[in-house]
């Protein structure tokens, strides 16, 4: 579970817009770039490189 204090300071990289919280995937998304984020133990992998597009 990703603390919600994180998750409200924490932009998508690329555009600097919202994430959203996928918790059955434990996944930070970014509906504008259409990017998924992983995180590894609890912690979001924020690197473009790393990025899956959806």
């Amino acid at each position: 579970m990703l603390d919600k204090q994180l998750l409200e300071i924490l932009a998508c990289p690329k555009c600097k817009g919202d994430l959203e919280y996928d918790e059955a995937h434990n996944l930070l998304i970014c509906p504008n770039c259409r990017l998924k984020f992983k995180i590894e133990d609890d912690i979001p992998i924020m690197l473009l490189e790393e990025a899956e597009s959806f």
